[in-house]
């Protein structure tokens, strides 16, 4: 590139820190000499654009420049060394704040670099040889002054706290002041993509200003003869929209080390949701960094998503990486290399999004066999992983340093967690080329098939071309993905940092209130999904409320958590038009009008307070609010100081006072259950509303006389929510805590006729009342199963639900036999309730009679 005369163009020398080129970087005055191809390959192998200002701004590890400009690592200060846990959350925050001081005046730098021309550029506008025009300025340069004038008294203001530090300093309203000014971010979001193409348009046409793009933001291309120039103007303009997340970042780790009484705290708080909430809305394509490639016609074509999915194929489960451009879909596999290359990707098949439809061209056009896991096969998964999660707890408790058993384990829970997110998913996600071709994926929520669906369709309502790739294009292409991709790791624990957060284990309280901004009456519900190893399960429905604009639910679940991270809301407009179904999965399909998420953050949620929140979605606002309570707390049995209700009542009081074999309680909800709710699609497992719920709970514990009106009227998972809280807070478990022991000894035996034979003795061992309501529910879960195809409801799904509930200790012999309930819901202790319960719905019918007649049991003591 030719020098320019910077005091020619400006009058004077531009004065530019090299702080904005990683220290690898060659810097002169004149111009920026990029690295070559062979400095730009990563650790990976891949090779990586040399994009400016990219180191993090987790403020411990920031590194400050010496007098010679080296590199050098602060020293920890000494509250760090030494002191109490206040005094290093002080010094922690001190220096997380110092750091982001530093990168702040970096990004302050970065913008006035980036204003720096706007004033000889407005100069020479009125003249006959305008660099720029006024508008072109305007458009470049768009909020550029606003956000630095923002972030210069964010900085003078921050500053002086910084450098007098002391616990009494307060930070919080300075970041809260700076998230409520995201809007002037927002105006500048919306107006990037036209300033960086008016950029691009502008260096093609005028040699001065390309001549100042090429000295001032210089940057490295590919000599490949299918890539065009990159200028790093545009990734400096990019800056802005960085910035955000950084900081966002930022306020995590300041959380992290700031008292909950500090009063920073709720204004940090506040900041990080206003800015969370920002960063969701605004729109993900804008990265031209890593989302750009551009195809030998000079076009460019935009990586709009990415992520694994499981497509079906033959009849087998793969798992793929699925690339959807701006104007093609592409699946494809990673290959198999030596040890020591870099890893690249196969195509598997591609489809131009012009030639992409989602509906069945071919009338008699099935869903394929599909190759599944039995139940039990998916829940030994389970087991495995979490088993191996606990040895490799204790194997960094034991060793101090990593050790090769650690990494042998972590390679076999990322076989087990691979195995798990292959098989788990049932969702069918159809796609169809113009030859009538179909690609079948299977998916783990609706949330997910309809985010694809959306990005494809949003795609296709723009004027799209078919395009047709050479093998060359294609090979390309697939050989960009490695670079282009945003999603690098299937979600499994494994391929997390140490430092990450496990998620939670335990109940989530939520209250469904309200939603607004519908602009028809619709007949409209919600659904809830969290996470749980690695992918989202549907756990909640509200009732349908039908014919308003205004659905008031107020409808309270409590839904479990198993290493749960974020929860997913889903609107939904009921369809009762059963000409509709769809084909895949023979359901009719409700439409969904709207869908968002929200982070599980500890620190909100686990508070003993109900926590608001608000999530938009397609200009709908849903209100709900939410608490956590922790594994231990939720599960304790707590026997009930009023002995004349049935909740928290032992059983045998409870039917000596009514007179019955079987409480009254379990007969009712069985019965209403089997009446009108053994069709309904994951009973026992979908909450019920919780208000609903502790209704029916004093209904019973006060033997109310319009009690069957109240069951007749009542949502059907309310009451079947009744049944299993009624066994949960029974003061001991129906199976008691004196056989809890030789249960958890007779389901590990190997011998099948010792098994059956301890077994059946142990259930003859128990009380009567107890085990005639045992086998009265033994015969209504297994009637329930029989009706697994419309119900989803395996004997082993049953077991899951119930298994916990009729065997977990009393809290009193917890402790005598100092027994700690894992956090994991897939303890060995748990698994095995499952596996008891499991047993007696597996095996033929048992008559209470022929069991207590029968004494070919082995009669050892329990």
């Amino acid at each position: 590139t030719e020098p320019v005369n910077h005091t020619q163009m400006f009058g004077k020398p531009l004065s530019y820190t090299p702080l904005f080129f990683p220290p690898d970087f060659n810097y002169n005055t004149d111009g920026y000499e990029g690295d070559t191809a062979e400095d730009r390959k990563s650790q990976d192998g891949s090779e990586t654009m040399p994009f400016i200002d990219e180191s993090p701004t987790m403020s411990p590890h920031l590194c400050a420049r010496g007098q010679d400009g080296e590199a050098v690592s602060p020293t920890p200060p000494e509250g760090l060394l030494s002191g109490g846990d206040t005094e290093k959350g002080l010094e922690m925050k001190k220096l997380v704040l110092s750091g982001f001081l530093a990168s702040e005046e970096i990004y302050i730098n970065q913008l006035e670099a980036l204003l720096l021309p706007v004033k000889p550029f407005k100069a020479t506008a009125t003249t006959s040889k305008p660099v720029l025009t006024m508008e072109q300025i305007e458009t470049i340069f768009f909020m550029i002054q606003d956000i630095f004038v923002i972030h210069k008294e964010f900085y003078d203001a921050i500053s002086p706290n910084i450098q007098q530090w002391d616990e009494k300093v307060t930070v919080g309203h300075l970041f809260q002041k700076l998230a409520s000014q995201l809007g002037v971010y927002k105006a500048f979001v919306d107006n990037y993509k036209v300033a960086v193409e008016t950029a691009e348009k502008c260096s093609l046409a005028n040699s001065q200003f390309q001549k100042i793009s090429e000295v001032r933001y210089f940057i490295t291309y590919d000599h490949s003869i299918f890539y065009s120039l990159m200028f790093v103007f545009a990734a400096l303009l990019y800056k802005p929209i960085d910035r955000v997340t950084r900081s966002t970042l930022v306020l995590h780790d300041l959380l992290k080390h700031t008292p909950k009484d500090h009063p920073d705290f709720p204004l940090l708080q506040d900041a990080l949701r206003i800015s969370q909430n920002f960063l969701s809305s605004i729109n993900e394509e804008i990265d031209p960094r890593r989302t750009a490639v551009t195809t030998p016609k000079g076009e460019v074509r935009q990586l709009v998503k990415d992520g694994f999915l499981v497509e079906v194929s033959e009849g087998t489960r793969k798992l793929r990486h699925v690339f959807l451009f701006t104007d093609l879909l592409l699946c494809a596999k990673m290959k198999k290399t030596a040890v020591g290359r870099h890893q690249q990707y196969e195509c598997k098949w591609y489809i131009p999004l012009a030639d992409l439809s989602f509906q069945t061209l071919d009338d008699s056009d099935s869903l394929p066999h599909i190759q599944t896991l039995p139940e039990h096969e998916i829940e030994e998964m389970k087991i495995k992983i979490s088993s191996i999660k606990s040895e490799i707890q204790k194997e960094k408790k034991a060793q101090k340093s990593q050790s090769r058993n650690v990494d042998r384990l972590r390679k076999k829970m990322n076989e087990q967690e691979s195995c798990l997110l292959l098989h788990s998913p049932t969702i069918p996600f159809r796609i169809h080329n113009k030859h009538g071709k179909s690609y079948l994926f299977l998916l783990s929520s609706d949330y997910e098939r309809s985010e694809w669906r959306e990005s494809i369709q949003k795609l296709q309502k723009k004027d799209l071309q078919a395009c047709v790739l050479s093998s060359v294009e294609l090979q390309v292409l697939t050989g960009s993905c490695f670079k282009l991709r945003t999603v690098h790791n299937i979600p499994v624990t494994s391929n997390k940092d140490d430092e990450e957060s496990p998620g939670l284990y335990g109940f989530l309280h939520v209250i469904v209130h309200k939603a607004t901004g519908f602009k028809e009456s619709a007949n409209l519900y919600c659904t809830l999904e969290v996470d749980s190893f690695g992918y989202f399960v549907s756990k909640a429905i509200t009732r349908v409320f039908r014919d308003t604009t205004e659905p008031q639910w107020n409808e309270e679940f409590e839904i479990e958590l198993e290493g749960s991270q974020c929860l997913r809301i889903l609107c939904y407009e009921k369809c009762y038009d059963k000409s509709k179904l769809n084909k895949d999965d023979n359901e009719i399909v409700d439409k969904i009008m709207g869908k968002g998420q929200v982070q599980l953050d500890p620190q909100t949620v686990q508070s003993k307070n109900w926590h608001m929140d608000v999530i938009e979605m397609n200009g709908i606002k849903v209100e709900f609010s939410m608490k956590f309570t922790s594994r231990d707390l939720s599960l304790k049995r707590t026997p009930s100081k009023k002995q004349s209700g049935v909740f928290g009542v032992k059983i045998s009081v409870v039917t000596k006072r009514e007179r019955s074999k079987v409480p009254y309680i379990v007969r009712q909800c069985i019965e209403e259950v089997e009446k009108r709710g053994i069709d309904e699609v994951g009973i026992y497992r979908i909450s019920g509303v919780a208000t609903d719920i502790q209704a029916l709970k004093a209904a019973f514990d006060a033997n109310t006389k319009d009690i069957l009106m109240m069951l007749s009227d009542m949502d059907i998972n309310a009451i079947a929510g009744t049944l299993k809280l009624y066994f949960r807070e029974l003061p001991e478990p129906l199976l008691t805590d004196r056989l809890y022991p030789a249960f958890m000894e007779g389901i590990a035996l190997s011998d099948p006729a010792a098994k059956e034979n301890c077994m059946m003795h142990l259930l003859r061992s128990l009380p009567d009342p107890n085990l005639i309501t045992f086998l009265t529910l033994l015969e209504h879960l297994k009637r329930v199963a029989e009706k697994e195809p419309v119900n989803k409801m395996s004997l082993h799904n049953l077991a899951t639900v119930f298994g916990p509930t009729l065997l977990r200790p009393s809290e009193s012999e917890i402790s005598k036999a100092h027994i700690t309930l894992a956090s994991d819901i897939w303890s060995h202790d748990v698994m095995a309730q499952v596996q008891v319960l499991l047993y007696y719905l597996q095996h033929p019918p048992i008559s209470f009679a022929e069991l207590k007649k029968n004494t070919l049991y082995f009669s050892t003591d329990v």
